[in-house]
């Protein structure tokens, strides 16, 4: 079971659409795919109609508030959400109590990996759909996942939402001691821009092997596929975002099968 985490601490640069369409494109694979809403806004669980955040009972907020989490407990949080199959582990309004009600108890930054550990046999991939925050939720996707994708939009006051998110990944490798391989993906790129070409040379610039080689672009039909709360992909496949993140998809399956050579 593959887990990539999807984060930025700026908001609005496309996390919960990077999710939702690399899922899409993994489940047409024939691809078993979980979809965590680590974000209390719950962004991902309203894109699939489950609007109403602050009646789900259970949700991502339960894995923190149990004293000992079981399969049985998870299968009965995570929904189905009726697209080719795909589940989602919802948010809960909740979630942004944690930091400040639960932040006694111990172990707090592995409670979601213990927690997928216990769903190994039940899906391929997992997606992490992160809040814009440094916190137990973040810290949770960084220690549970085996790779980080860090969606940049092409502009200069996203630079520094990015710098801070680099300082963040490297601090939990250090107190965690472990390595962290991250990928930052050019979103929104607007190609009639000089400003969308400057950020994104700068970017290249700053992180070099750490940049994805392609971008995504600004695409219209991302909005009209939420909207519908459809998968993007399951919308339309004649568009250039689509056929962006199908690109990248298949460069994040080459460096999955090169992490595992070298695990192995």
């Amino acid at each position: 079971m593959k887990i990539w985490a999807i984060a930025n601490q700026k908001g609005g640069v496309g996390k919960t659409t990077t999710a939702v369409t690399l899922a899409g494109l993994l489940a047409e694979k024939r691809q078993r795919v979980l979809l965590v809403d680590l974000d209390p806004q719950g962004s991902l669980s309203s894109y699939f109609n489950v609007a109403n955040i602050g009646a789900i009972n259970n949700g991502v907020y339960q894995l923190f508030n149990e004293k000992e989490i079981t399969r049985t407990m998870l299968k009965n949080c995570i929904v189905n959400t009726n697209n080719f199959k795909l589940d989602l582990l919802p948010a809960n309004i909740t979630l942004s109590t944690i930091d400040r009600n639960i932040k006694h108890k111990h172990g707090l930054g592995l409670v979601l990996s213990k927690a997928l550990s216990k769903l190994q046999n039940d899906y391929d991939f997992v997606l992490l759909d992160c809040p814009p925050m440094v916190g137990i939720l973040m810290i949770n996707a960084l220690a549970a996942c085996d790779m980080l994708l860090i969606p940049v939009q092409t502009e200069f006051l996203a630079l520094h939402g990015l710098f801070g998110m680099i300082e963040t990944v490297k601090m939990v490798m250090n107190v965690q001691g472990m390595q962290l391989s991250y990928l930052i993906i050019p979103t929104m790129f607007d190609r009639r821009t000089k400003a969308a070409h400057s950020t994104l040379q700068q970017i290249k610039q700053s992180y070099k092997n750490n940049v994805w080689h392609s971008i995504v672009p600004i695409d219209t039909k991302f909005r009209d596929a939420s909207q519908k709360n459809m998968l993007p992909s399951q919308y339309t496949k004649a568009t250039k975002g689509i056929w962006a993140y199908n690109l990248l998809l298949k460069n994040l399956l080459q460096m999955s099968i090169l992490q595992q050579q070298k695990v192995g």
